[in-house]
Parts: structure tokens; C-alpha cells; sequence
């Protein structure tokens, strides 16, 4: 059997569930959308049986710690989705909150609000932030340690002062899926 291709997401909330919901149909794959809530109440068990369920790739993931310090329930859910045997990861969005802690992971690559690639991180609002390859965010504190291949940082999904709206198609949240899939090519 082949593994599904994973994309996971560091973002629950109600903008985002839209706005992955709307990007996974228009690249052909699946958002769990039950993977959403803030917090994320699935454990990671039962979200790696939705992902094994859905008959479409590559799958969309979200994963939300509502402002936990260091390892919260969605992140607790992620470790497990990112290190399950069955699974292909093949990359992480990594959201960028405003958060009460210095969480943070460092990036690949970051797309600003106008859609552009930059070596910095940016903020929630998608604008650039001074520190390069790294963002801030409150469900990143494990994303360095799980061997991920390839994280694309980004402002908060179906949001960013009106850029990625779903009204406008979240054309953000929808160039970082698509990077991701492009570059995971590269490694097949």
C-alpha cells in the first residue's frame, strides 16, 4: 500500500479550517477537517485513522496548542502524525501567532502576504520579521525535532489583513501547499 502524502499545519482555528478546506479541494486532496479546533481535541491516534480512511492525496492536517507552553495537545498530535510509520511527510506550514512564550522552528523558506519568498520569517500578519529562516508561533515548539523535509513559514492562514481571505481563493496558504508538493517532488 502506498503512504499518503501529509502536509501538516500549525493552525485550527475557524479562518483556517475554511481556508484548507478550500486549498486541499483545489489541489485534489483532502483537508481532515475534523483536525481542526483550538485547541486540537483528536489525538493523534485517531487522526492518523481519518488520514488511512480518506481515499485522496495528499491529505492537509491542522494542528492548533491555543497558546500551550512548550508541547500542547496539538502538538502532542503532531509528533504523533509526523513520526507514524504509515505515513509520508512530506512538509509543514508553519503559522506565525502572536504568542506569550519565544516558541519557535525555523523555516525553509517564509511567503509574505503579497505572495512573496523571503528568507526571513514573517509575522501574523504576513509582514517579514527580522530573523532569518525562523517564526514564531504557538505550535511550533516541536516542529525542528520531527525530521520534517521541508517547512514553509507563513502568516495566520485565511487571514493576514485580508490577503488570504477564501473569498480571495487563501491564495497564500495555497502557494505554500503548492511548494511544498513542488519540492517534495524533487525528492522522489
Amino acid at each position: 500500500m502506498e503512504k499518503k502524502r501529509v502536509i501538516l499545519i500549525t493552525d485550527g482555528d475557524e479562518s483556517a479550517r475554511k481556508a484548507v478546506e478550500l486549498v486541499a479541494k483545489e489541489i485534489g486532496g483532502r483537508c481532515i477537517t475534523n483536525s481542526w479546533g483550538n485547541p486540537t481535541k483528536l489525538s493523534g491516534e485517531q487522526i492518523v485513522r481519518l488520514i488511512n480512511k480518506t481515499p485522496y492525496d495528499p491529505v492537509l492536517v491542522m494542528f492548533d496548542d491555543c497558546g500551550y507552553t512548550e508541547e500542547g495537545p496539538g502538538e502532542e498530535a503532531l509528533r504523533y502524525v509526523a513520526t507514524h510509520s504509515e505515513l509520508k511527510i512530506i512538509g509543514a506550514i508553519a503559522v506565525a501567532s502572536k504568542t506569550h512564550d519565544n516558541e519557535w522552528a525555523k523555516v525553509d523558506v517564509s511567503i509574505d502576504r503579497n505572495g512573496n519568498l523571503t528568507e526571513y520569517g514573517v509575522d501574523k500578519f504576513g509582514l517579514p520579521d527580522i530573523e532569518v529562516g525562523r517564526i514564531n508561533g504557538d505550535t511550533v515548539y516541536n516542529l525542528n525535532e520531527l525530521g520534517i523535509p521541508f517547512i514553509v513559514g507563513i502568516g495566520d492562514i485565511g487571514k493576514m489583513s485580508g490577503k488570504d481571505e477564501i473569498d480571495k481563493g487563501a491564495p497564500i496558504t495555497k502557494k505554500a501547499v503548492e511548494l511544498i508538493l513542488e519540492r517534495s517532488e524533487y525528492r522522489e
